[in-house]
């Protein structure tokens, strides 16, 4: 595996990546909400890279894996601007970015701020604006007040916190309501069990992007994560496919 390093950011705060150098678009593995760059996906996609000879870089966001911070202080445009920070220190040329979950709506906010510099996105299970649909009206009113919020989680012991200052932050990034002003291939991968993010969110997704190359993938008994061998491999084979 690629050794840990550390971009450091205005104030000393340290952001922990893997960058691996290689040919092609670098692609760049953006984690869900409370996950990080050791997870099954990424870390699958890093070994594609290196047996391909393609350039790729994963990390953690701050409160996140190897990062510094506390995760209760994390939002998306905070994140977005780590990552800009990070892709502007550390890659030249253009970029192939890669979100799961959470990271599927980063990407989108990572790509309006590189602009002509990202050559496609690949989403996975992509979550946009689950700030809005995510939440019944009796948590969006706790929140609101500043409350915290917790979940039950099915993919660990402890309960899901949602911090208000995440959520309020991020209802100022909503999507799907109007058009993305983003032209690059995307290529969308979702779960029709997927019991968190509902498949029709990259339906809805790939309408409201201005891209033209569009294309969803369905997998229909393929839930949330998508980490099984079957899953990762239609991910892999459309890192393959994507145009460089």
């Amino acid at each position: 595996m690629t050794d840990i390093r550390f971009h450091t950011l205005p104030g000393g705060r340290r952001i922990a990546f893997r960058h691996l150098a290689g040919e092609g678009p670098t692609i760049v593995f953006l984690p869900g909400y409370m996950s990080d760059m050791d997870g099954g996906k990424a870390t699958s996609t890093l070994h594609w890279a290196r047996e391909h000879g393609r350039a790729c870089l994963l990390l953690d966001y701050s409160g996140c894996g190897s990062s510094d911070g506390d995760f209760a202080d994390g939002t998306l445009s905070g994140w977005r601007d780590e990552i800009v920070s990070l892709l502007d220190a550390q890659v030249q040329g253009p970029v192939l970015l890669v979100g799961s979950s959470m990271g599927g709506w980063l990407m989108l906010l990572v790509a309006l701020a590189l602009q002509a510099r990202v050559a496609g996105m690949v989403g996975i299970a992509a979550a946009p604006d689950f700030s809005e649909w995510g939440y019944d009206d009796t948590q969006k009113t706790a929140l609101r007040a500043g409350s915290t919020v917790y979940e039950d989680n099915p993919y660990g012991p402890e309960p899901t916190p949602t911090h208000a200052r995440f959520w309020q932050d991020a209802q100022d990034h909503r999507f799907l309501g109007s058009p993305v002003a983003i032209d690059c291939p995307v290529r969308l991968i979702h779960g029709q069990d997927d019991p968190d993010v509902p498949w029709e969110t990259s339906l809805r997704l790939a309408q409201a992007l201005r891209s033209d190359d569009v294309q969803v993938t369905l997998i229909k008994d393929g839930d949330h994560r998508l980490s099984r061998t079957e899953d990762i491999a239609v991910l892999l084979r459309t890192l393959a496919a994507m145009p460089t």
